[in-house]
């Protein structure tokens, strides 16, 4: 993100009909029921412990823009798993499908920032989301979803690989699944980048991510839309979502593309901007919204969490 705060969390311009919000004349939308299925984890600093996870964040997001949303995740039976289990509660999210393991504990990573808010990160090993089991409950959940968010990360162990299989699979026709790439340090390999391609119809990564998987996968890397049309086209999806920091973030979805210059703010923290542009992106294809202003909503939401410290903080009203 650019650095000069330009005061981009205004209100949206005359006539933009928000995710959740009813046009005048117009019937209500449904409420959505949007899952975030992988790992739940604490993010650690240097100073704090904050609540986190790709599909928590995204789920989060998700609940604060107007779905209904669903953790699909695991915890440990420890003191950081308890303290994730009254996160939630606080902020109104089920625990109907996040399992407490009794032998493995609570995920955590180390986060380190760089001076421009960019993050490292270094994974704890063999925790509660590493062991991920797709029972009857899960498959219920699956029926009955809008859409479903999942990455490579919580596919490093072959147990909860399978479990996130078996649930996407599971999902009715009409139920949009989306595959957050979200590479981190080595846990994904060519197997599990086609496997989870060929399951999802939308796919959202980031500048850095796409060369990276077009190499694993043999696809040819030319410009930035090229490169994504290869994509879309190899693996039949609808969408795909193309984030690239002070650059900005390109979406192709059913045939159009737009393109969304960079929002000017002053970053401090990108964790889980990416969870919150995905979010934010859903609801609007779900309800139907313009493809030009709901990828303006998603631009603006992550660019606000940018600005914020952590994964998932509250997001002003205008946003939502």
């Amino acid at each position: 993100m650019n650095h000069e705060d330009e005061k981009p969390f205004e209100a949206l311009s005359e006539g933009t009909v928000a995710e959740g919000t009813v046009a005048e004349g117009t019937a209500a939308p449904s409420r959505k029921c949007l899952v975030g299925l992988g790992e739940i984890l604490w993010d650690v600093y240097d100073d704090k412990a904050l609540f986190g996870g790709a599909p928590a964040n995204f789920a989060c997001h998700a609940s604060s823009l107007g779905a209904e949303s669903l953790i699909v995740s695991a915890v440990g039976r420890d003191q950081l798993g308890a303290q994730a289990m009254q996160w939630m509660r606080e902020h109104d999210l089920s625990l109907a499908l996040v399992g407490v393991d009794d032998a493995h504990p609570t995920g955590t990573v180390r986060v380190s920032l760089d001076a421009t808010g960019k993050p490292e990160y270094v994974f704890a090993a063999d925790v509660a989301w590493d062991h991920l089991v797709c029972d009857r409950r899960w498959l219920d959940a699956a029926a009955k979803c809008d859409a479903v968010c999942f990455g490579s990360l919580a596919q490093r162990n072959s147990v909860s690989r399978d479990a996130i299989t078996r649930f996407v699979s599971a999902t009715r026709e009409g139920c949009l699944r989306v595959f957050d790439v979200n590479l981190r340090q080595n846990f994904f390999d060519a197997e599990i980048l086609e496997t989870s391609l060929g399951l999802s119809q939308i796919a959202k990564l980031n500048d850095e991510e796409l060369p990276r998987i077009c190499d694993l996968l043999e696809v040819e890397v030319t410009d930035e839309v090229g490169t994504m049309m290869r994509l879309a086209d190899r693996y039949s999806l609808r969408c795909v979502a193309l984030t690239r920091g002070s650059k900005g973030s390109v979406v192709w979805l059913d045939g159009e593309l737009d393109v969304q210059e960079p929002i000017s703010v002053q970053a401090i923290d990108t964790v889980g901007a990416g969870d919150a542009f995905s979010a934010a992106l859903i609801m609007g294809i779900l309800n139907r919204v313009p493809l030009s202003e709901s990828h303006r909503r998603a631009a603006l939401v992550a660019a606000y969490v940018c600005t914020q410290r952590g994964a998932v903080p509250s997001l002003p009203q205008g946003l939502f």
